[in-house]
């Protein structure tokens, strides 16, 4: 079962409205203890990275993630939160991937925020992307970015640049896009991160 991570700062009702769909059980995650209770975690997120973290230590559960032993996926803020800082707010973020979340403007001469659909390239054989095209389109809104960086890159991204659209490390996946957002290939992917061990 899936733990989705409560914190307040997560577009929470599309991801279970998703899951719903898919028929992928899922129960929240308020206080660190109930990390326990569940085989796979979901770090959702909407809006300020800084903010996001502050909560995320408020509630205790900041400490604890990177601990975490089963597999994780953080969904766009929830991504950018496994990197070491964000541009963002200059925030120091839980530093469980030695990345950084860096911003579009005056890098990129295209609009900012990034938004719509884009084209996703998916790379060094990551599980979540098992049957899903290579070159499948993902419904993307953000304004920062992480850094492309061929070791933890699970797939990118090209907008203005090129750019992580979703990582790896380990047990840990982040994804930039928002798969509940993102139609047959985002629904694909929750049911592959749902059948992970």
């Amino acid at each position: 079962m899936i733990g989705i991570i409560n914190y307040g700062a997560g577009n929470i009702f599309s991801l279970t409205a998703a899951l719903n769909r898919l028929g992928i059980p899922y129960g929240m995650i308020n206080e660190v203890d109930e990390i326990a209770s569940y085989d796979r975690i979901v770090i959702p997120g909407v809006g300020h990275a800084g903010t996001a973290m502050r909560k995320l230590q408020e509630s205790g559960l900041a400490a604890s993630i990177g601990k975490i032993t089963k597999p994780v996926l953080g969904i766009c803020v929830g991504m950018q939160l496994l990197t070491t800082f964000s541009e963002e707010g200059d925030s120091p973020l839980l530093n469980i991937t030695p990345l950084k979340t860096l911003h579009f403007e005056g890098r990129i001469t295209e609009k900012v925020p990034h938004m719509g659909w884009n084209k996703v390239f998916h790379e060094n054989e990551s599980p979540i992307f098992d049957n899903i095209k290579k070159d499948a389109y993902f419904y993307f809104v953000h304004s920062y970015f992480i850094e492309y960086n061929a070791t933890f890159t699970a797939a990118f991204t090209q907008y203005g640049l090129k750019f992580s659209a979703a990582i790896q490390d380990k047990n840990f996946y982040g994804v930039q896009f928002h798969p509940e957002k993102s139609g047959e290939a985002g629904e694909r992917l929750l049911l592959n991160f749902s059948n992970l061990y």
